[in-house]
């Protein structure tokens, strides 16, 4: 585990070592708003075998990205919230998922009982361990064995939750409640290509954010000039709802953000609208870390 004081986020690189320590803690000097900022899945630290047995490019695994996430909610830790950052890539192990939902057809023997190998992202082949990308390509030239599988859950699933319930934690612990905000970026998506929202905002329908806090951030959002939806594609994955408890004072909404706002999606680079909407989400920080969450009290 990395933890660094608050500074501006790097570059991003696209290769890195099996060896790369699983996450980053960007932390202010001293917390002083109740909010947890954390962003699953914009890793870029690809290992190099994973790399040399995939049956597609580098470009197509980044597909699945949410590339540059981290940075576009870089302000965090000024405005005196800590931000979490995964540096393996979701393809490799994805935390918005339960810790063992895998997919029996990828693997070269019977899976424990235990395992979860019938939800609905398994189906889709987006478990734990993705056998597609999110354009639809296979992953591996082979099936795996369950050990790779255990490897990665334990060196990055495992670190990476148990880093954000620490920060969640103590977060409750000094304020009395905690809101997650789960950061995340979404693709053109063809079903709202007339009308497509810049934001969506995910509380699994009230369910995991007390409703007014949902608001005040879509107020927030929509003051800055973005349309907003809420749950609408996305409710919120496995992050939203095993931590948001509003009844224990954790509450968690998720933020997707437009990839068209900010980046060439066919490149996977940074966009002529990078800058723009990097100052406009440091607006919605700044706005968020202002707000009397009290309310949020359980």
């Amino acid at each position: 585990m990395v933890s660094s004081p608050a500074m501006d986020l790097p570059s991003p690189s696209f290769a890195g070592a099996a060896q790369t320590a699983p996450l980053v803690i960007y932390r202010p000097a001293r917390q002083t708003v109740p909010v947890v900022f954390a962003s699953p899945h914009s890793g870029q630290a690809y290992p190099a075998e994973f790399l040399a047995e995939a049956r597609i490019s580098p470009p197509a695994l980044r597909r699945s990205e949410d590339s540059f996430v981290d940075e576009l909610f870089a302000a965090a830790p000024a405005h005196g919230a800590p931000l979490l950052a995964a540096t393996f890539p979701r393809v490799w192990c994805d935390v918005n998922r339960e810790p063992w939902e895998l997919d029996p057809s990828m693997f070269d023997g019977p899976l424990p009982p235990w395992v979860n190998t019938s939800s609905p992202r398994v189906g889709a082949g987006l478990g734990t361990i993705a056998r597609i990308v999110a354009t639809g390509e296979p992953v591996y030239r082979r099936r795996l064995s369950f050990s790779e599988a255990e490897a990665r859950i334990r060196g990055c699933w495992e670190p990476y939750h148990a880093a954000l319930a620490e920060l969640i934690a103590t977060t409750r612990a000094q304020f009395g409640f905690c809101l997650l905000i789960d950061c995340h970026s979404m693709p053109a998506h063809p079903a709202q290509a007339a009308n497509p929202p810049d934001m969506v905002l995910g509380d699994a329908h009230g369910t995991a954010c007390a409703p007014r806090a949902t608001r005040l951030a879509e107020e927030a959002l929509i003051g800055l000039g973005y349309r907003v939806r809420r749950n609408d594609p996305y409710a919120g994955g496995y992050v939203t709802r095993h931590y948001g408890r509003p009844r224990e004072g954790v509450h968690a909404l998720q933020i997707e953000v437009a990839r068209a706002l900010y980046m060439d999606e066919a490149r996977i680079q940074r966009g002529a609208g990078f800058r723009r909407l990097t100052a406009d989400l440091t607006r919605l920080i700044a706005s968020l870390c202002a707000t009397d969450w009290s309310f949020l009290r359980s």
